[in-house]
């Protein structure tokens, strides 16, 4: 079990408000993939105040839903379950000379192939030093490239603040940023500009610092964007014949819908494998379920395998996998594979089955179901290839 101390920092004013006011997480147990390393590092941002996991959500999701295998490292931990991976370094309150006076010792732990370095909001919010931050920033960079020199360093221009003078003294730090990590590129540096700062605006702060989900899912999307345009910063994506782009749930519910009445959610407490399984309730009809859309992937005539691990909370219905295709405005189902489940244990429903139709497809839909009832269950490590 993890023990995490947490700090509360008063604030007296905007002016000298300290960016942490959160979980200042203590060591964390090592999640590890063996994927590509990131090390997510800055302060209560790259943390997730108010949303905790915070940017590093979204990034997840975004790696792991397009075929990337990624291992965020560092020695804090936290997050939701739909956070894969919960390690970072993150630090509540912290400025870059706090951070530059341990990152050789967190890199040299670590070891990442790639850094997400988003600092320098402290230093706005205490009014430290500001006309050297810049300074300190590169000798941070260089720290970081010195230490771990074939490393991708994405440096970010800090995100806004709803403060107007604060937010003018964000801006004046940002606008050094660009000449600093060109100069370290101009050095043969492997260093990257992200403009955090035009992601958002203040209508994407929960505290006029901190961002809000939607805020912090921007960032995700800007991270996302920046390493998949250096080449190897992620690894490459996998290449697979499976049509399910998340069966294994491990991107929660991302690629999932709700197919009929009821809700969807991820499930970390019964699971088959991995962190995650999707849990379908509030069924109204025996044929609703999650389901994906395959419409852009079914090729018209091959004879395609389905597994789905699938359990009940209560019952014992039979299960059943489908496919709907729907072409020339005529729906037909395939059934791909079914069989009695149950609460006690998971059941595997596997089948092969050809998926075919006439005229011009319009829809195909992959479901999971039972046969009667409306029982909700729960499915994990699905796939169809």
């Amino acid at each position: 079990m993890r023990t995490r101390t947490r700090w509360l920092t008063a604030t007296a004013a905007a002016a000298v408000m300290t960016l942490a006011l959160a979980i200042h997480a203590g060591s964390a147990g090592a999640e590890s993939n063996g994927g590509v390393r990131v090390m997510p590092l800055g302060d209560s941002i790259t943390e997730g105040t108010q949303v905790p996991g915070g940017y590093r959500i979204g990034l997840w999701q975004r790696c792991t839903g397009n075929g990337y295998r990624v291992d965020f490292v560092g020695s804090q931990f936290n997050g939701p379950s739909s956070l894969g991976d919960h390690d970072h370094e993150g630090h509540p309150g912290w400025r870059i000379d706090q951070i530059d006076a341990n990152v050789v010792g967190w890199l040299n732990t670590y070891q990442p192939h790639t850094v997400l370095l988003h600092i320098g909001t402290n230093d706005v919010l205490q009014n430290f030093n500001l006309s050297t931050a810049p300074s300190r920033l590169s000798t941070l960079i260089d720290h970081i490239t010195n230490t771990v020199p074939t490393a991708e360093v994405f440096v970010a221009q800090i995100t806004p603040l709803s403060n107007t003078s604060q937010d003018a003294a964000a801006r004046t730090f940002n606008s050094a940023i660009p000449g600093i990590v060109q100069s370290k590129v101009n050095a043969g540096k492997h260093v990257h500009l992200v403009d955090m700062h035009s992601a958002l605006t203040a209508a994407d702060l929960t505290d006029g610092i901190h961002p809000t989900a939607t805020g912090y899912d921007k960032m995700a999307a800007t991270w996302f964007t920046a390493l998949r345009s250096v080449a190897g910063s992620i690894g490459n994506p996998t290449t697979s014949s499976d049509l399910l782009a998340n069966g294994n749930i491990e991107a929660g519910t991302s690629g999932w819908s709700i197919f009929g009445g009821g809700g969807l959610a991820a499930n970390t407490a019964v699971v088959h494998g991995g962190a995650n399984s999707l849990l379908r309730t509030g069924r109204t009809a025996s044929w609703n379920g999650p389901s994906e859309d395959l419409t852009s992937k079914v090729t018209n005539g091959k004879s395609y395998t389905t597994s789905v691990w699938m359990r009940t909370q209560t019952g014992t219905p039979t299960g059943k996998v489908s496919v709907a295709i729907t072409a020339n405005g005529t729906t037909n189902y395939v059934v791909l594979a079914q069989g009695p489940v149950n609460s006690s244990g998971w059941t595997l429903l596997t089948g092969t089955a050809t998926v075919s139709w006439m005229g011009t497809l319009s829809s195909a839909r992959f479901y999971v179901e039972t046969t009667s009832g409306t029982d909700n269950f729960y499915i994990d490590d699905a796939s169809m290839q």
